[in-house]
């Protein structure tokens, strides 16, 4: 496995700069959406009710990359440092645009789902560039060891990692929220046709990413399958444990465990393809050799397909739950082998 995932590294996905372009219109265009459904009452329903929120916000920014931190020592003999760090980059960015839509789906608090998916989003200008550039630094240096030449090519620089989150992240949030406030009628009309819009835009570009990169896929899906879906459940699974040690209610753990599971790798793409952020090149040992993140992007990408599967299905489970039932896909079991 191990060996496979190096020849990884030096894969170069086909993804242009007109690709790019529309992947970073594509993301301002959801998180614009997002922010249509952002009002100053949700920031009033943290304030009134902080507790869930506040463990939420610690659920995504220091639960989850601290826990993918302890996956990636766990399996430092099969994983190569870029999947370690791609891994990284996915537990720090913000909650997936479609973490609203799949809490509603499974009857959870959507009230705070929207004020976490505010305060993430907010919160990621700084705690995305952040997170990656402490976690990673932190991996770097326990793995590196042995493998210091490894340090160098894997370095970013935050400043223009934080610049790309603001312009990503801040500035439609800003202007959606604004939009909001100005043209409430409007809003209220195209909310929900943009949200689903966004969403099939966002699909519909990973699929054009897919099949652009078929043979790849297909021939190191086998290894990243299993890694991201790893992944993902340590991240469902930390959402849900946080909800029931600090005992929220049902609905307030089915939102947990969304938002900390549904991560939003497209930001994470956006970030791996800007040449600012990871440049084409580095000098390594006063001999300039191409930058391999190959793992990192398979990684984000498998992200972007996966946490939909996942986080649909786990959805519609809990949709067949009665909330006044242990949350769990047990009681699912339990009725059926009771029909039995």
């Amino acid at each position: 496995m191990r060996e496979a995932l190096e020849l990884l590294d030096a894969v170069h996905l086909n993804f242009s700069k007109e690709g790019l372009f529309v992947l970073n219109i594509t993301l301002a265009f959801i998180m614009f959406g997002v922010a249509l459904e952002i009002k100053p009452v949700h920031f009033k329903n943290v304030a009134m009710n902080p507790k869930s929120t506040i463990i939420g916000f610690f659920s995504q920014f220091f639960a989850m990359p601290f826990v993918t931190f302890i996956l990636i020592i766990l399996f430092g003999n099969f994983i190569t440092p870029t999947i370690a760090m791609g891994m990284i980059l996915v537990a720090s960015c913000p909650g997936g645009n479609i973490s609203n839509f799949m809490s509603s789906l499974a009857k959870a608090n959507v009230a705070l789902s929207v004020s976490l998916t505010a305060i993430a989003t907010l919160s990621a200008v700084i705690l995305t560039p952040l997170n990656f550039a402490i976690w990673g630094k932190l991996y770097l240096l326990v793995y590196n060891a042995s493998e210091k030449h490894l340090l160098q090519p894997i370095t970013i620089d935050p400043f223009e990692m934080f610049k790309t989150v603001f312009i990503l992240l801040g500035v439609p949030l800003v202007l959606g929220m604004l939009f909001n406030n100005y043209f409430p009628k409007l809003t209220d009309k195209i909310v929900k046709p943009l949200k689903k819009l966004s969403i099939l835009i966002f699909m519909a570009l990973v699929v054009v990413m897919f099949m652009k990169n078929y043979e790849f896929f297909l021939k190191y899906i086998k290894f990243i399958f299993i890694i991201v879906l790893v992944h993902n459940i340590a991240a469902l699974t930390t959402g849900y444990s946080i909800g029931s040690i600090f005992k929220r209610t049902v609905q307030d753990r089915r939102t947990l465990t969304i938002e900390t599971g549904i991560q939003n790798s497209g930001l994470a793409l956006v970030l791996l393809f800007n040449p600012d952020i990871f440049p084409q090149s580095v000098i390594v040992f006063n001999v300039e050799q191409p930058l391999e993140i190959g793992g990192m992007a398979f990684i984000a990408a498998w992200w972007g397909i996966w946490h939909i599967i996942s986080g649909l299905t786990i959805a519609s489970l809990w949709a067949k739950v009665p909330i006044d039932e242990k949350a769990s896909i047990f009681y699912l079991l339990k009725k059926k082998k009771n029909r039995v």
